[in-house]
């Protein structure tokens, strides 16, 4: 039996119907155990946040469709649950940081109602109760004057104390899984390390699993345990941050790494890029999909579209020239 919190296995997503269909996620597969950190990464496009909302199934169903795929949270499927149990589990035992705080929070609701609410439903707390949990709850995230920032409305706080808001509400009813997408977005460098020292030690506290969503590699290398690298609706590599950061295999994983800025002697020297962008869902190319953007691509790249498969030490990669780069 796994001992895995969260399961996804082939899950794919599907958006629109008959030749208007386009597929954002194929085959995607991962798991997260109690008090681990899985990190999804890859460019904007790659489909990241589309499997993200799939766990709590939060896509516009039915114009969203899973024509492949599971997602088990402690056993129980939620692809096609009834929406009773899924309100039963989305804010309780699975929460969620959504990518930007102004957006998702209610602007007609102050912070402090927008907290209580979860600690009412599916706790069970009295009004008097939640507000207590509630401060409580504020002052742990690192809000100064809780009581004061109960009162307010999302707009009145900074951009980093309404992150801080979205993740008490998120770790209000203590979840056994957090899917925390590209929290430190838009956040500057001194609250982003504020953030995720927060994450990491009330996951400590708490024994959460975390599914963390980002482009950033400096925030994977810091907080992660394991990363599955995913390029145009697929997973092209899973392995630990360790081993990631150590021999990427996949040319892509090789490409973000060699992107990432660093002190260097000569100012004039560029930064190292990957040339082209992600193709868009609808325009996949027939073989690989990075093999247009891949110096190592031959005709068989180009033809012939690689599986993820495992390579040893628990890592797995879909290309056919890994580790080459």
């Amino acid at each position: 039996m796994s001992d895995a919190l969260l399961e996804v296995r082939d899950l794919s997503v599907t958006f629109g119907a008959g030749v208007n269909a386009v597929q954002a996620v194929k085959g995607a597969s991962f798991d997260i155990k109690r008090g681990e950190t899985v990190a999804l990464v890859g460019e904007s496009g790659s489909g990241k946040s589309v499997t993200a909302l799939s766990v709590l199934q939060l896509l516009p169903y039915p114009m969203a469709r899973h024509p492949s795929g599971s997602i088990r949270f402690q056993g129980r499927e939620m692809v096609g649950a009834p929406a009773r149990d899924l309100l039963a589990v989305r804010g309780n035992r699975v929460s969620m940081i959504f990518q930007e705080p102004m957006t998702s929070l209610n602007p007609l609701m102050t912070i402090g109602r927008q907290i209580d609410e979860p600690l009412i439903r599916h706790l069970g707390l009295s009004s008097r109760a939640a507000r207590a949990r509630t401060h409580d709850l504020l002052a742990r995230v690192g809000i100064p004057r809780p009581e004061q920032a109960a009162t307010v409305y999302p707009h009145q706080l900074s951009g980093g104390m309404r992150q801080r808001a979205m993740i008490a509400i998120a770790l209000s009813c203590r979840p056994s899984v957090l899917v925390a997408d590209e929290p430190t977005t838009a956040l500057d460098v001194t609250i982003q390390a504020q953030i995720l020292e927060l994450l990491e030690e009330l996951q400590r506290e708490m024994g959460t699993a975390i599914l963390l969503i980002t482009h950033d590699l400096a925030v994977i290398a810091e907080t992660a345990h394991r990363v599955a690298v995913m390029y145009a609706g697929r997973i092209v590599e899973t392995a630990s941050v360790a081993d990631l950061f150590r021999t990427p295999l996949h040319p892509y994983t090789q490409g973000l790494l060699r992107s990432i800025p660093r002190i260097v002697r000569h100012p004039e020297a560029e930064l190292p890029e990957i040339p082209g962008t992600v193709p868009s869902p609808g325009e996949l190319p027939e073989g690989c999909a990075f093999a247009p953007r891949c110096a190592l691509a031959d005709h068989y790249c180009h033809s012939t579209r690689p599986i993820l498969e495992p390579v040893g030490d628990g890592r797995e990669v879909a290309c056919w020239k890994p580790g080459h780069g």
